[in-house]
């Protein structure tokens, strides 16, 4: 057992983001405890303890080296203290050597409604510098319905104790089944956190979440890497909702990408798809996160597997081995992004990458999600 091992319980905990649509892990949320202390603690300002534990919650991922993007928690209230925790904030998850798409900041709400004008901006701040954004605790803590769209949010994410009792209680089902209808007329993803049993991970499924997280998927000791439990769904799909003009939008289909700067290596590209199995292709994004070429799983390995393959790309730039990048803006209908990818025979089930008002990279769309969701 390494000296990380030994430490890394005590700093921090991990749980997976599985995408129930593909049966992988598609994110990690990290939650860093209390620091070591070796004398009674001193008076701490509640905001200021918040970032630390964001920024330490980052550190100690990065010494697991995970490629895939970081889930992190930060109060409501600690966004209404202004910029320059925000700028602590930035500053620290930049330290790690992450950019800021890697990062999904899932801000608590219950807040005042005094404060609304403070988180609203800070939320649109957090956006604008690239960050994916979610709310959490919807459906038992106060965040105004339309803050869900004046911060544009990436990912909203449910109550855990709601999510948890709407298989055994039809009137919280029945919540959260206008939830995930919300956030797809929005444009946006529903998580449901804390599920314990594999019937509430199906009724899950059923009601249209695609996200979710809890010991029925995983051990409370889960770290990247190790496997995950992922209950099978019933054969029956759920009723379609009714027609909405041109249908579902891409951005309801959209899984946080994995990126790397467009200056990496073979062998850097090589190291990331061994951490996770489940990664089908790798955004190689510069330095404002827009996306400039994408490596393709199987062809990517398929070259380096060949005679001397390895030996001739891995420490040589691995755009020589990608591909120009399929992009899709966030609001394109999801009919629309199949017809795009359906012009290239050669790149036809590559994975389509999201990107939003300015070019850069939200995340990823897999082909073969829209067909499912788009076959009749």
């Amino acid at each position: 057992m390494s000296a990380v091992d030994v430490l890394l319980p005590a700093r921090a905990v991990f749980h997976p983001v599985v995408d129930l649509g593909t049966g992988t892990v598609v994110a990690v949320e990290t939650h860093a405890g209390p620091p070591a202390a070796h004398h009674p603690p001193a008076r701490v300002d509640p905001a200021s303890e918040d970032v630390r534990r964001a920024v330490d919650a980052a550190r100690a991922t990065a010494d697991l080296g995970t490629p895939l993007p970081l889930q992190i928690g930060l109060r409501a209230e600690t966004l209404t203290h202004g910029d320059a925790f925000l700028s602590e904030l930035h500053y620290g998850l930049g330290e790690t050597g992450r950019r800021p798409q890697e990062f999904i900041i899932c801000v608590a709400g219950g807040f005042p409604p005094a404060q609304r004008p403070t988180v609203a901006a800070a939320l649109s701040g957090l956006r604008r510098a690239g960050y994916l954004v979610g709310l959490a605790g919807l459906g038992a803590s106060h965040a105004p319905l339309d803050l869900l769209v004046d911060g544009a949010s990436y990912l909203l994410k449910l109550d855990p104790e709601l999510a948890r009792r709407a298989k055994s209680e039809p009137r919280r089902s029945a919540l959260v089944a206008s939830l995930v209808e919300l956030a797809h007329r929005l444009g946006t993803h529903v998580l449901a956190p804390g599920l314990a049993t594999q019937d509430q991970v199906v009724h899950l499924r059923e009601l249209g979440v695609r996200l979710v997280q809890g010991t029925a998927l995983a051990p409370p000791e889960w770290r990247p890497g190790m496997p995950i439990t992922v209950p099978v769904a019933s054969r029956e799909e759920p009723a379609a909702p009714p027609d909405a003009g041109l249908g579902p939008r891409v951005s309801e289909f959209t899984l946080p990408a994995v990126t790397l700067p467009h200056t990496a290596t073979a062998d850097e590209v090589l190291t990331a798809l061994n951490a996770e199995t489940g990664i089908t292709s790798i955004v190689l994004v510069d330095e404002r996160q827009r996306p400039r070429a994408t490596v393709d799983r199987t062809r990517f390995l398929l070259r380096l597997s060949g005679a001397y393959g390895h030996a001739l790309h891995a420490h040589r730039p691995a755009a020589r081995l990608a591909d120009p990048p399929r992009p899709v803006p966030r609001t394109v209908p999801a009919v629309a992004a199949l017809r795009a990818a359906g012009r290239e025979d050669e790149r036809v089930y590559d994975d389509l990458v999201v990107v939003d008002e300015v070019g850069r990279c939200l995340g990823i769309v897999r082909v073969a999600d829209l067909i499912r969701s788009l076959a009749p």
